[in-house]
Formats: structure tokens, sequence, C-alpha cells
């Protein structure tokens, strides 16, 4: 499981909309959000350049934690 930082969430739409962005792009990713720790946890195919785009795509700060 790759894990990212992403700065800026604080809510369940933030959860939800970082969810399905990273769906979109692999539909078979599972996708652990962690508000609290500022965490997401991806199991992708996707590498994580490609999971950092989709998060920033959604008005996120991401980087590899």
């Amino acid at each position: 499981m790759q894990v990212f930082n992403v700065q800026g969430m604080s809510c369940g739409h933030c959860v939800k909309a970082i969810t399905q962005a990273l769906l979109a792009k692999d539909p078979a990713a599972s996708v652990r959000v962690d508000l609290a720790a500022k965490e997401v946890g991806v199991e992708s195919a996707l590498t994580a350049e490609q999971v950092i785009a989709a998060i920033t795509e959604e008005g996120y700060d991401a980087k590899v934690a």
C-alpha cells in the first residue's frame, strides 16, 4: 500500500472526492483515508505520480508519506 500525506482534507466530502477521483483512474483500487492523520493509503496499479496527480486535480496538495 502506498501512503500519501494530503493537505486540505477536512470532511466527508473531501474523503468522497479523493476516493472517487482515484477509483475513476483505477476501479479496482483500494483507498483508505485517515482525515485526522491527513493520510491517504492506496493499493492500486497506479504509480505514485498518477495517484498524486489525481488527488491534485481535486484541489488537494499530496506527496508521498
